[in-house]
């Protein structure tokens, strides 16, 4: 399933969320997907010891979160969550804070794979410093404008 649709699909878009800690930020992703049917409660838990565990390796890039566990970690369905947040956290461990989080449940490691490349080729930006052009997404104050979004992205990597 793609980025889209899974968020079309699990009503899992939340913009300009109020979080104070990266805990409450997973928590928003998560609880849309729980909503939706995708996930068990157990994998906010599994995110969070991980996190806890390993450090923040769901730190992908400046401002950018890619909350994930294991798929047996209670994941029903492959889906993701958008989350983008009015005030940054930050994660122990962390200089910069995060802005962005997109939650994402993948039911196999194949799955976890294909979800991990295609918010890669969403959020890929050549001319940005870090490769990731998150301004585009925190632009957005609808569910549509983000659908927008990612379809700019993925007709941009088909021209290249």
């Amino acid at each position: 399933m793609g980025l889209k649709q899974s968020l079309i699909d699990n009503d899992s878009i939340q913009l300009n969320a109020q979080a104070s800690t990266w805990q409450e930020a997973i928590k928003i992703g998560t609880d849309r997907l729980i909503k939706s049917g995708a996930i068990h409660p157990c994998y906010h838990d599994a995110i969070i010891s991980s996190v806890e565990q390993l450090g923040p390796y769901i730190v992908i890039a400046p401002n950018l979160a890619l909350p994930h566990a294991r798929p047996e970690n209670g994941v029903i369905r492959t889906a993701f969550a958008l989350v983008t947040l009015q005030t940054p956290v930050y994660f122990d461990g962390e200089d910069e804070p995060v802005d962005v989080l997109i939650t994402l449940a993948g039911s196999s490691s194949d799955q976890h794979m294909e979800g991990l490349m295609e918010v890669t080729q969403v959020l890929d930006d050549e001319e940005s410093e870090t490769g990731v052009d998150l301004d585009k997404l925190r632009r957005c104050r609808t569910a549509q404008d983000v659908y927008q979004v990612i379809d700019q992205a993925l007709a941009a990597q088909l021209v290249e």
